[in-house]
Formats: structure tokens, sequence, C-alpha cells
């Protein structure tokens, strides 16, 4: 068996073909602000592409109409950028807000509130490896100093984040396998 780089296996992942519309939706991020202007991009969010249409929340109804008014013109200058093509474009203020303004709790939970969730000191890079063994090693000993200061699960005793601890007594790695299997401990 041989190891490849990141790098390379995430290649390999994008060129699929289900990953062609995230790709698309990208390309068309990368792009906006040269078709919109970067005043306009500014005050405009692509929100996703469904059925062929780019749906795009904007800042203001005013802008909405505006640029409804020329959704023909930039529809002929995305469609030469991009490898799909699109048949409409539908501007609204609906989805404007920010994402910490959502009235859903579980949309305004942070990553950082999670029990998971563990606050590294940061570990100076190693020097850039050819060899795929060495960097396994390398990033095995960058994960092992990272680890070092955790709690042991009491049932597996790998590395913990504390917050797993508090909320279930083991790692959520235990917590699934109980979860799973009722009969486990």
């Amino acid at each position: 068996m041989s190891f490849q780089s990141i790098q390379h296996i995430l290649v390999a992942l994008e060129n699929q073909p289900e990953w062609e519309k995230p790709q698309g939706f990208r390309r068309l991020l990368a792009c906006w602000p040269e078709i919109v202007s970067s005043k306009v991009a500014s005050q405009t969010r692509p929100i996703s592409i469904s059925r062929e249409v780019l749906w795009v929340a904007t800042s203001s109804s005013a802008l909405a109409n505006t640029l409804t008014l020329q959704r023909y013109s930039l529809l002929k200058k995305l469609n030469t950028r991009l490898s799909t093509s699109l048949v409409d474009i539908r501007f609204s203020t609906a989805q404007w807000q920010n994402n910490t303004q959502t009235t859903n709790p579980l949309e305004a939970a942070t990553w950082q509130d999670h029990p998971s969730s563990v606050t590294y000191s940061p570990i100076p890079q190693p020097p850039e490896c050819n060899d795929p063994i060495a960097a396994f090693q390398q990033w095995a000993d960058s994960i092992q100093a990272r680890s070092q200061h955790l709690p042991l699960c009491p049932q597996c005793q790998c590395s913990t984040p504390s917050g797993e601890l508090q909320r279930w007594g083991v790692c959520s790695f235990c917590t699934t396998q109980q979860w799973c299997d009722p009969h486990l401990p």
C-alpha cells in the first residue's frame, strides 16, 4: 500500500462527477465581484444554484429590483465564465441577514460551544516532506503532541475533550457505540 499526499487525494475527489456542482458554485463565487463590480458584490451574496437558477441575497429591495432588471446581461457574463449554464437569476433580501441572527438555536450554535471542541496551541509547521511515511509520522507526532493535555476516556483510554467527558462521561466514539448497541456498558 502506498501513501498519497492529501493534495493528490483532494484533487482526485474534486475530479469526481459528484463534485462538479460545488466546484461550479465556487467558481461563481470567485468571479462574482468581477461580474457585478466590487461595490455591488459587497451588498450581495450568491446563496445557491437550484435547477439552473442562481439565488442571490441582497442588502436592500431597491438593489434587488435594480439587479433583476440587469439579470439577462449578468446571466450572459456568468455563462461565459462557468462550465454549467444558468437560465435565470433571482434576487431577494430574504436571506441577507447574518447567520448569527438566526432564530433557530441549532443554527446559532457555534463549534466553540460543542463538547468536542478543543482549543489547540499552534504547532510549528514541519518542513515540506516528499516521503509519505515520514509525512505520516510528522502528522502523527503533531496529533499526539496536541492531545497530550487531554484527559483519557475511562472506557477506551483515548484522549478526549473534557466537554465530552462532562456531557457523556466517555468519549464521543464510546457514546456512539453505546447508542448503537444498548447492551454495552
